[in-house]
């Protein structure tokens, strides 16, 4: 005769720290000749990386993202009266004591936008693993719930099943988005303090155990 088996599901959430903060930085420019306004767009984005690369090991990715390049046309004809062109950073920083000053000296720059910061855990963050960990411990002390419940003992494992823990799916990221634009600044940027946005890691497990015959069901 099988051994009985008890179905259980381990179930975790917590609260952590943000480990990453990225925020979107885009460089416009507009002009009516094409190489003009092309010429503009480099030297704004040149002077976005400049700025970015001067906080050193506190950014640890800048990446480049759409270009845009768009004519607008007369009523009629098919010749441009002028060109729009935009170029889209991305900026992940691991230090977030100069988020603040960073985004806002950004928004201060000329014919630039600042979007985010949008904040997150790294996918290899301990504190999956550590979820992971908590979900198993928790299945485990359910399973010798049930089984206590019976007269019974938990005597081996037939199943443990990792349930939505594939590296995106735990990390829930919560709170608003704020922008800046450089119209919006002075000359001298102010100060800004971000609050980093907390967290919330999930982690689930469904596993099967085999228990000892129940002493409730035994015949008396």
């Amino acid at each position: 005769m099988d051994a009985p088996v008890v179905a259980v599901r381990g179930e975790v959430t917590r609260e952590v720290p943000p480990e990453l903060a990225r925020f979107g930085v885009t460089a416009v420019a507009r002009g009516k000749d094409r190489s003009g306004t092309l010429a503009r767009l480099a030297e704004r984005g040149e002077a976005v990386r400049t700025l970015i690369d001067g906080y050193g090991s506190a950014i640890e990715r800048r990446e480049s993202g759409a270009l845009l390049v768009r004519p607008e046309w007369r009523r009629s004809g098919e010749r441009g009266v002028a060109y729009h062109a935009s170029v889209t950073t991305t900026v992940t920083v691991v230090d977030f004591t100069v988020l603040g000053e960073l985004m806002m000296r950004l928004a201060g720059q000329d014919q630039v936008q600042v979007s985010g910061p949008w904040w997150s855990l790294r996918p290899t963050s301990p504190e999956l693993g550590q979820a992971r960990r908590a979900a198993i411990a928790e299945a485990i002390t359910r399973a010798r719930d049930y089984a206590d419940a019976l007269g019974a003992e938990v005597t081996g494992l037939v199943e443990l099943a990792d349930h939505g823990m594939s590296a995106p799916q735990p990390v829930m990221l919560r709170g608003a988005t704020r922008a800046f634009g450089a119209t919006e600044m002075a000359d001298s940027a102010p100060q800004l303090d971000l609050d980093p946005q907390v967290q919330t890691v999930h982690a689930v497990v469904e596993a099967r155990f085999t228990i000892s015959a129940p002493a409730v069901l035994r015949p008396s």
